[in-house]
């Protein structure tokens, strides 16, 4: 691991770190936060997925999470949202490919050889970030923006008791059903939709929801509202009886105005699950 940059940040430190990365197969780049208390011993950790087309920056220096992370005393992560490179296959479209990884392992060519973002968020980087910093792996909650919200869910709710507490902004919440969604989950993981079940947070709702607390905001006037599908896993929520809270946020895009306008709910949600 090298360090690209250091800054002091809210009396702590926001790094930038890049890695050689075995289950990606390049070399991959991730942010941490860490608040001032993590120099007296580990802290708890919240994971912030991105978006499509994000890289690890985004978040990180748009969301506005720092200040409140600093307040209560927990570290953030700002993973890259797909591999990178010459040698990584990727498509002309945005919404596939590089910067596209949706979080899920995939079993097609070409992109099975650099594309296993599960494996990378959810076991090779908390083992480096948690060997390597002050940080505490056993009190662990995960959040995301859109494609982000989409791996914040099903990683939660597929890899139970990992995570203590799970947010999303403007999540992809029915990728099954969505134009935001068929096309990846059919081109990572092939035809066989019984495949993508797991990377559905609907269906993963329906079939397992989650132990812990849940919070989901979606902003009413969110432009790709009809891609979300914020109903129907509001829906497998209701039929589950799932605590959970979901708020539709009046008048807020799909912007990170809007995720730096609910940042400090999620932070306080995450900070008294991982607390407690």
């Amino acid at each position: 691991m090298r360090t690209v940059s250091e800054n002091r940040c809210f009396g702590g430190v926001q790094g930038v770190y890049a890695h050689d990365s075995a289950a990606c197969g390049v070399e991959m780049t991730f942010g941490l936060f860490l608040p001032e208390l993590a120099e007296d011993g580990p802290v708890p950790v919240v994971w912030f997925l991105s978006g499509l087309t994000c890289t690890h920056e985004n978040a990180m220096t748009k969301a506005g999470a720092q200040a409140w992370a600093a307040e209560q005393g927990v570290a953030l992560v700002f993973p890259d949202t797909s591999p990178r490179g010459a040698g990584v296959a990727d498509d002309e479209a945005f919404d596939m490919g590089q910067g596209a990884g949706f979080y899920v392992n995939a079993t097609q060519d070409p992109w099975a050889k650099h594309f296993n973002m599960w494996d990378y968020v959810s076991e090779e980087l908390p083992e480096l970030v948690t060997s390597s910093f002050s940080v505490d792996r056993g009190r662990m909650g995960i959040t995301g923006h859109s494609m982000g919200g989409h791996g914040a869910l099903t990683l939660a709710m597929g890899l139970p008791g990992r995570y203590r507490s799970v947010s999303a902004f403007a999540p992809i919440c029915a990728p099954s059903q969505s134009d935001w969604g068929r096309k990846q989950l059919g081109g990572y993981l092939g035809a066989d939709e019984s495949a993508w079940a797991k990377h559905d947070a609907s269906l993963c709702m329906q079939s397992r929801g989650f132990d812990g607390p849940m919070l989901i905001d979606t902003g009413t006037a969110d432009q790709f509202g009809d891609l979300l599908k914020t109903e129907v896993l509001a829906q497998a929520i209701a039929e589950r009886r799932q605590p959970a809270t979901v708020r539709m946020q009046k008048g807020y895009d799909h912007s990170y105005f809007f995720v730096s306008s609910f940042m400090e709910d999620h932070i306080g949600f995450h900070a008294e699950a991982l607390w407690a």
